[in-house]
């Protein structure tokens, strides 16, 4: 199928071409359109103090001598299986806090 000319609008111009952003399937095939009302994301600025918060988990978790005993024991699991299944959730929910931070 020979590729038609885009018509002119009533003023003489070429209409401008749609920006990528959400599905157009007005044409027959699948075309990304941006809404009209869509404004670009302004540059933010990060404060990288948010990022030591990811040293946490580091620190306790690798510092050793804070775990190494066997008690307290936890409905009968030892200090060290729980110490270090209570850092997975810590170490997510502060992930979590600096991403929403950072983004």
């Amino acid at each position: 199928m020979p590729k038609q000319p885009r018509r002119r609008r009533r003023d003489g111009r070429h209409p401008r071409p749609p920006r990528p952003s959400t599905l157009d399937t007005s044409r027959g095939r699948i075309q990304l359109v941006e809404h009209l009302t869509a404004r670009p994301r302004t540059a933010r600025r990060i404060n990288p103090l948010w990022y030591l918060l990811l040293l946490l988990p580091f620190i306790g978790v690798l510092w050793v001598p804070l775990y190494a005993g066997g008690s307290p024991a936890v409905l009968g699991v030892p200090f060290f299986y729980w110490y270090q299944f209570v850092w997975v959730a810590i170490t997510a929910a502060l992930t979590a806090i600096v991403y929403r931070a950072t983004t």
